[in-house]
């Protein structure tokens, strides 16, 4: 039918170079997480993900940047989100957003008491105000 009515053939895309794409399953395992964390930071827009067509299944592209944001121990300046909440005054929802849209940096901490999503709050590079004695 395609043929008979000149409907041109899908042609695939080339692979990208930076990573593999992997379905929810492999990614949770390759990061330590539960899949039902990467399904909660997908929905939120905190990690890109692609389906085929609506409906089915996420597919999660492993790249080292995506890698670096999963860390057994957050690193300077980094707190819970609930802390980071009543720090800087601002909901969940907001916070999430300001992540999503770069503005504040947020890493997953895997491993620990306290594991989940940290949110970098303290800048280590002093403002100009501060430098006045």
């Amino acid at each position: 039918m395609r043929k008979h009515w000149k409907i041109p053939a899908c042609k695939a895309k080339p692979p990208a170079a930076d990573g593999d794409i992997v379905t929810v399953r492999q990614a949770a395992a390759a990061l330590g997480v539960a899949p039902s964390t990467l399904h909660r930071h997908v929905n939120d827009g905190l990690i890109p993900g692609e389906q085929v067509t609506p409906g089915a299944p996420w597919r999660i592209r492993l790249t080292a940047e995506l890698k670096a944001r999963f860390l057994a121990t957050p690193g300077e300046g980094f707190e819970p989100i609930r802390d980071a909440m009543e720090n800087l005054g601002l909901s969940r929802q907001v916070v999430l957003q300001r992540v999503k849209r770069g503005e504040l940096e947020a890493v997953h901490v895997v491993r620990g008491q306290r594991k989940g999503l940290w949110i970098k709050t303290i800048d280590q590079n002093p403002s100009l105000f501060e430098q006045i004695p």
